[in-house]
């Protein structure tokens, strides 16, 4: 069958415009084989955001920018495209932000997981606008020159006190003070280079002296630690005798020999000594009463009487 040039003019025709079709959809970010939905934000400011700016959700591309356009109110209306398989809640937000230092501006969907009514095609979004790098330096910097512009005063007012503190005199008295500081560190470097100088000349007697001291201490160390020696050990041995002197001593004592021991384990001589005593005292107090029985004087001769014992 042969195909007439009509027909094949119509077929090019046809191919061209779905070609054209094609070609402008995809330079507007708008696929047409892929089957979307339409959603609507207003902002106030768009923050340079264009047609074809990504849309994100998580930081993953679901769709752009379609169209902007101003409202009624001069408010701006972003239209852009999701596709069809995300799912969030119509509460979810549309969010511009910044995408790095030098990235430009993009949107981003916050979605809403309420259990509200799921977000549908042509439905018009929460909006917001992050802070940006620049909105962030710019408080901060705002924030940094609050606190500069306060130490500023304290220190200006800082300086005034100062200015008060030191008046004239006091000035004058800190420059005399300076300079006679300046003038013991001259005179104290002197007395170093001559301290210094009168060392370097008498070195090799300085190092003889202290040679000298080091043998005397160290013969005088050896000395005190033999004459230590000795005395401990004579003091041990003199205590080693007199600790077995008396241990001998005590064994005698409990073995009953000796007068000691016999004091101690025989009490027979305890009462013989006591009832010496005792007639001791009889003996005395009887000479006392009847002294005439002992001591015999007379003139005339006379007998001596008999004793006679009390009874």
């Amino acid at each position: 069958m042969k195909i007439s040039n009509e027909v094949k003019t119509g077929i090019l025709a046809i191919f061209s415009i779905s070609l054209f079709i094609f070609g402008y959809s995809y330079l507007k970010s708008n696929d047409i084989f892929v089957g979307d939905r339409t959603f609507y934000a207003v902002y106030s400011d768009v923050e340079g955001v264009v047609n074809g700016t990504p849309v994100t959700i998580n930081g993953f591309p679901v769709g752009s920018i379609q169209k902007i356009s101003f409202t009624k109110n001069n408010d701006l209306l972003v239209k852009f495209r999701i596709e069809n398989d995300i799912q969030f809640s119509v509460n979810s937000i549309a969010q511009i932000y910044e995408t790095g230092l030098i990235g430009g501006k993009a949107l981003a969907i916050i979605p809403a997981y309420d259990n509200k009514r799921i977000a549908i095609d042509n439905d018009t979004l929460n909006s917001s606008i992050a802070p940006g790098l620049t909105d962030l330096v710019n408080k901060k910097i705002t924030n940094l020159q609050v606190k500069i512009e306060s130490m500023v005063v304290s220190a200006d007012s800082v300086l005034n006190n100062i200015n008060k503190v030191f008046d004239d005199s006091t000035k004058n008295n800190l420059k005399t003070s300076v300079s006679n500081f300046n003038q013991t560190i001259i005179d104290l470097k002197t007395t170093s280079n001559s301290i210094k100088d009168i060392v370097k000349n008498n070195q090799s007697d300085i190092d003889s002296s202290i040679k000298n001291i080091k043998n005397f201490s160290e013969d005088f160390s050896q000395i005190s630690n033999k004459l230590n020696q000795a005395q401990i050990d004579e003091t041990f041995k003199n205590f080693k005798i007199s600790s077995e002197n008396l241990t001998k001593i005590l064994n005698e004592i409990n073995s009953g020999n000796g007068t000691m021991g016999q004091i101690v384990k025989n009490d027979s001589l305890f009462k013989n000594l006591n009832k010496a005593s005792e007639s001791i005292d009889l003996l005395l107090e009887d000479i006392r009463l009847n002294p005439y029985r002992y001591i015999h004087f007379s003139i005339f001769g006379k007998k001596n009487k008999p004793y006679i014992p009390n009874n």
